[in-house]
């Protein structure tokens, strides 16, 4: 599940931009875009949409909500199992110098994306700890 929302999430924030993402090519408007990943590594591209929405969503005031930050801590460790604390990691990594070019990216999409959606996706965010 917590895939999917990353799915969703990435889909959501980098659709229409070439950030290197592995997506299906799709031929016509209406065909859906898969996101996968052969080998099962988040990209830098997708770690980097999940701290610009964590920015957005703290914005918001969604990291206020006990569920909006459970289900944070398990997208984030979805997609950084091997660390033992993913949320620190990941803060520790958007700071990284050589980081910041996929965080530009993913602000940009972000504001492509719209207020609205990304408002969705932080929705869809607290509800991860109840599917899980």
């Amino acid at each position: 599940m917590i895939k999917s929302i990353t799915h969703k999430l990435i889909i959501g924030l980098l659709c229409g931009s070439s950030l290197g993402i592995s997506l299906a090519y799709a031929e016509t408007p209406t065909e859906k875009i898969e996101v996968t990943s052969e080998h099962n590594e988040t990209t830098p591209e997708e770690l980097a949409a999940i701290v610009v929405l964590s920015q957005l969503c703290t914005s918001y005031g969604f990291n206020k909500d006990p569920n909006y930050q459970t289900g944070y801590a398990a997208l984030v460790k979805e997609n950084m199992p091997d660390e033992k604390d993913p949320v620190q990691a990941l803060e520790q990594r958007a700071k990284q110098k050589d980081f910041q070019k996929y965080i530009i990216e993913a602000q940009n999409d972000a504001k492509k994306a719209g207020e609205q959606q990304n408002k969705d996706i932080c929705g869809e965010i607290s509800t991860l700890n109840k599917d899980s």
